[in-house]
């Protein structure tokens, strides 16, 4: 579920059958904590890239603060995560996220993500950004998205 420029709510279902399991813990496989930050960072730049009517061609996480870890995500168990817009600008954007497993917190905190294009860098790069656009829009409605959207913004919280 998304509200464009708003929120996003995603989920994660880990199996036992992800390779980096076998090593994370042999005896107590769990979802490595920075795959759940990882997890948090790609549903808000979803939101990011579908609300700017994916006008960014990358969106990278620039900060992550106050991230708190409460438990562990084993699995069979399915990681449910949503990310709150607080700001959304151009080139940067703000969002509360967290996640929860049977309605249990598993973490939050508050992400800083950067966006921006190739070409603002170098001109020749123009082609590479209109391709990731395209692919992205094709990956949002696979992901269960709509196709690109009107363009939408978030207010600061009141």
């Amino acid at each position: 579920m998304w509200e464009p420029g708003q929120r996003l709510i995603a989920h994660k279902s880990v199996s036992l059958a992800e390779e980096y399991l076998q090593d994370h813990f042999p005896r107590f496989p769990v979802l490595p904590g920075v795959l759940m930050l990882e997890a948090l960072t790609q549903s808000a730049a979803w939101l990011v890239r579908a609300s700017l009517n994916f006008a960014p061609s990358v969106v990278l996480l620039r900060e992550a603060r106050n991230v708190t870890y409460k438990s562990f995500v084993v699995p069979g168990r399915t990681l449910d995560m949503e990310v709150s817009c607080r700001q959304l600008d151009a080139g940067e954007s703000v969002f509360q996220a967290s996640g929860t497993v049977d309605g249990r917190p598993t973490l939050k905190g508050q992400l800083v993500l950067r966006h921006l294009n190739l070409a603002d860098q170098d001109a020749a790069l123009a082609e590479t950004d209109q391709r990731l656009r395209e692919r992205h829009r094709r990956q949002f409605e696979l992901l269960g998205g709509p196709g690109a959207r009107r363009e939408a913004a978030c207010a600061a919280p009141a």
